[in-house]
């Protein structure tokens, strides 16, 4: 059995029947709390939202730190503004700690950035009854505020001093800084203190159920460059010219879908390509130019592409056979494929599958039934696989929101408050189990 049928063991079977699950005198407390105080978690989605924060808007994304910092401080937490040196090209972070509590370890993480830069038209909060409007609001602005507020429910009841948490607020989680030794140093760190780790971007929740996202691809990049031999067309695939290099980068992207392509869970894409005599592209602004002329073999390819897998093992499975195939050279062509790491693979394992039952006996106790775990083929990756292989990890606690990433981007309003219930529900219940422990 290959791997994925063992993922599929482990991660995606239906949930064990148990008695229906009730909400504890120290959570009905808390939930009359996050409910008296959801207009209030509200106004901060608010204030935080009309801050542009697009990941290269740099002094947006440290306004919204402060904003944040400030909420943190309200806390009693120790706050840390980790500035990035210059070669990273990003703000930095913020990170929020109270670290002497008994209890587990639990890392919450959310970011600062969106993915609308100062240009963009799309800039500002705006309410229409239950639903709100604005760039970053699901992704993940609201996550954030969720973060805060399940912090404040479990202050009120006194219970926040039962755990350790750390907060991590990332500033370019939408387009990660380089090198990721630096820009993820003080997250993987964070991670390999941790018991649990818990992500706050939106919720999902389709055919009238709550789902768990236990898992998440990567995501990564690849560049293949090919080049041939320069000369006049009336001489192509003789054996002084050869194939060159347009044909050879199509041999290649061939043998990618026809070879590559199939297993579960693993997708590559080949965003952007530029061939011909003359070319110019820039993979960080992902433009090119190109120049070339039908009667003159073209000399030079580059095409540039993403994929995404469920684990290393599949991820260098996949590469393995794409240099495979990259190899096998035209005559008088050469190619050449490069590989570059960006987020790793938030595999499914027991100890994410625990947490999925423990937040659905959460989600039953507050009447939303059980929650599954979502097929992470509908989720991209995220900051929370960095850490995903040093601890238990869950992600996807946010609010409920559509659009993201584009000008239709919202949240609904109403689930603030079962998002930031489930969040403290769950840390309370942690912290429990230690006791009993």
């Amino acid at each position: 059995m290959r791997f994925m049928g063992f993922v599929l063991a482990i991660g995606f079977l239906p949930l064990a029947v148990v008695a229906e699950p009730v909400l504890d005198e120290q959570e009905t407390e808390m939930a009359a709390w996050i409910d008296a105080h959801v207009e209030d978690a509200i106004s901060l989605l608010e204030e935080t939202v009309n801050i542009g924060s697009g990941t290269m808007n740099h002094d947006g994304i440290r306004e919204v730190g402060r904003v944040m910092r400030r909420e943190l401080d309200a806390l009693g937490m120790e706050t840390e503004w980790i500035e990035m040196p210059p070669e990273v090209n990003r703000a930095g972070h913020l990170f929020g700690r109270q670290t002497n509590g008994t209890g587990p370890r639990i890392l919450m993480i959310g970011h600062l950035d969106t993915v609308f830069e100062a240009d963009d038209e799309f800039q500002a909060f705006e309410r229409d009854g239950d639903i709100a409007r604005g760039p970053g609001i699901a992704d993940m602005k609201s996550g954030n505020v969720v973060i805060v507020y399940a912090l404040k429910a479990l202050q009120a009841a006194g219970l926040l001093e039962d755990v350790s948490v750390v907060v991590a607020y990332t500033g370019d989680e939408e387009k990660t800084g380089a090198p990721l030794s630096i820009a993820r140093r003080d997250l993987i760190e964070a991670g390999e203190w941790a018991d649990v780790a818990l992500g706050f971007e939106e919720a999902v929740r389709y055919d009238a159920t709550d789902w768990a996202t236990i898992a998440r691809r990567s995501s990564s990049s690849w560049t293949l460059t090919v080049s041939g031999r320069q000369a006049h067309s009336s001489s192509i695939f003789s054996e002084s010219t050869g194939a060159g290099a347009i044909f050879e980068a199509a041999r290649i992207l061939d043998g990618f879908y026809n070879e590559v392509r199939g297993e579960e869970y693993l997708t590559f894409n080949a965003g952007t390509i530029q061939g011909g005599t003359d070319i110019d592209y820039d993979p960080q602004q992902n433009r090119g130019r190109t120049f070339g002329k039908t009667n003159v073999v073209p000399r030079s390819v580059v095409v540039h592409g993403g994929m995404r897998t469920i684990s290393a093992d599949q991820l260098e499975r996949a590469r393995a056979a794409m240099r495979e195939i990259v190899a096998a050279n035209l005559p008088h062509t050469d190619a050449t494929i490069e590989f570059e790491d960006r987020y790793p693979p938030m595999a499914p394992t027991d100890g994410n599958r625990r947490l999925q039952l423990l937040l659905s006996e959460v989600n039953q106790a507050l009447g939303r039934g059980e929650m599954p775990a979502l097929d992470p083929s509908r989720r991209g990756a995220a900051d929370i696989s960095f850490v995903a292989p040093y601890t238990d990890a869950l992600a996807g606690l946010g609010a409920l929101g559509e659009g993201g990433h584009t000008p239709n981007e919202e949240v609904d309003l109403t689930s603030m408050s079962t998002a930031i219930k489930r969040a403290a529900f769950l840390i309370y219940r942690l912290s429990q189990e230690s006791h009993q422990d």
